[in-house]
Order: structure tokens, then sequence, then C-alpha cells
């Protein structure tokens, strides 16, 4: 989860990218009522939350104060009744360069092992039951390319530059990344990416399986990954949430207790009002209107 330092650019050019979100969402509200200091939230679509990192002279370099913001935003978003489905995105230069050096550099193995380093980086992918897409313009470096894999769906621009270069500081990763690379682009490439530190653009990453989908733009992506945000957005919450339960079941359990575990989440749902609900609208050819009960 470490990443080799990008040279920072100047806080203008970050603040463009963000003020030109604002521009087209001005009329969002917030998602919710607290400040968060390395973070941005806001509703910019009807059930949907848009959160940006914002670490502006760091590239948005991960640290646990910026994780703290992110973990304390996703519960509340995933609390919210009114919400749906997330976007997570950065700047247009960085998604997350990486993780923050000057936080880890002179931890010992006692401080890093005793202490659980960089375990609530992990809350994301672990508790939270919303969708989540990451929309990565720019680097998505260690850290940061870990992150955008934890998140539910990964979109991402044609310049967007992956990599796990932890091996450049004599670490390997450490959130994740040597695992979930690996079962998106399969063992070779993986192992060559991790052993050399070579970094990769986001047309590959759409190439290799690892991005559902990839953008010319930086703002077509964000705008990519609201409107399928906003579309998940208008389901049943009850039902999306088995989705997603049923399929991250699928990466822990072999096929058949997979299809068995399914098979359960299935029957379940015809306990919920949602099923009596949109199977009467889809027989009726009129639009459900959904509880989330």
């Amino acid at each position: 989860m470490l990443a080799s330092r990008i040279a920072r650019p100047c806080a203008r050019q970050y603040g463009q990218f963000i003020v030109s979100l604002r521009a087209r969402y001005s009329s969002a509200a917030s998602a919710t009522e607290k400040t968060y200091e390395h973070i941005k939230v806001s509703t910019p679509r009807t059930g949907v939350a848009l959160i940006q990192l914002h670490r502006p002279k760091a590239l948005n370099a991960l640290f646990t104060p910026l994780i703290g913001d992110l973990n304390s935003a996703l519960h509340a978003l995933d609390a919210d009744p009114s919400i749906g489905a997330t976007v997570l995105t950065g700047s247009e230069k960085a998604f997350a360069a990486g993780a923050d050096i000057l936080e880890m550099r002179d931890k010992t193995f006692a401080d890093a092992y005793g202490n659980d380093f960089i375990e609530s980086w992990s809350e994301l992918y672990n508790t939270i039951r919303k969708p989540i897409i990451s929309a990565v313009n720019g680097h998505a470096l260690g850290g940061g390319c870990e992150l955008a894999m934890m998140c539910d769906i990964l979109y991402c621009s044609q310049k967007a530059n992956f990599g796990q270069p932890e091996i450049k500081l004599g670490v390997i990763p450490g959130a994740g990344g040597s695992q979930r690379l690996t079962r998106a682009i399969g063992k070779s490439r993986a192992m060559e990416l991790i052993l050399t530190g070579k970094t990769f653009s986001g047309q590959d990453a759409y190439d290799w399986g690892l991005a559902a989908r990839v953008f010319e733009t930086s703002e077509q992506c964000v705008e990519g990954a609201l409107n399928t945000a906003e579309t998940i957005a208008g389901y049943s919450k009850i039902a999306v949430k088995a989705c997603k339960e049923v399929v991250n079941k699928s990466q822990d359990l072999g096929v058949k207790e997979g299809v068995e575990f399914e098979r359960r989440v299935f029957h379940g749902l015809f306990g919920s009002e949602d099923q009596k609900i949109g199977m009467k609208a889809f027989a009726e050819k009129r639009k459900a209107e959904w509880t989330d009960r």
C-alpha cells in the first residue's frame, strides 16, 4: 500500500477539477452535516453521494486522518436512508498517489503489528453495505490502487495511472493489493507488476478486466460513475444490498457453496415487500415504487 513519491502539483491545478465538478452539481446538498478536513461530501443526484478525496498538496496521499474521515463519512452514508449508492473520486491529477511515506517511514515492527496499522483502511470493503463506485483519474498507486479496488465497481479514464510500486520501497502491498489485483487480472500479470513496480494505464485496467468501464476524459469518468450510481439508487435498497452480498460472497466460497448461499438469499427476498411490489409492477407493465422493506 506504499507508493513511490510523485511530484506534487500546485493546489490550483487540483482545485480546477474540484471547481468544475462543483459547478456541474451546484444544486447538490450536503449528504451529511459534518464537515471533514480531508474529503468533500455532496449529493449531486437523488439517492447518490459523491466523496472526493481532498489533500491537494499531497496528491491525495492516504494517511490515517484521511482514512478516518472517509470511514466516518461512509458509515454515515450507509446509515442514511436517502442514499442508495456512493461515488468515490479524487482530482484530475490523482485519485490517490499512494500512502503517505512520512506517516510510516519511522514505524517499527512493534508499532505496525502491535497497533494493527492500516487495518482500518479496509473498513470500506469489510463493513459498508451500500454499493461504492470508484471514479479513478490520474495516479492510483499503492494504497490508492488498493482503495480503488476495494470499491464494488471501478471506473477510470484512459490516462489513469495504476500500480503497486511497494517493491521500490523495500516492502509489499499491505491493504489487499496482492490479493485483489491477482484475482482481477491473473497471477502472472499481477506477479510481474508487483515484482517490478511497473505502472499500467486506465485503458490497460479495462482491457485486463480490472475496470468495468474506461472513459476518454476525467469529467466523463465521474459523470459515468454518477449515472451508474443513480441507476442503482433507483432500485430497492433491500435487493441492492442482497446483490452486493452475494457477489462478494463469491470471492470467499466455492461455486457449490456460493450457489447455495445465493439461493438462500434469493428465498429470503420473498419475505420483502419490494419483491411483491416489483413483480406486481412488472406484470402490470408499470414502474415499481419501492418501499425498501
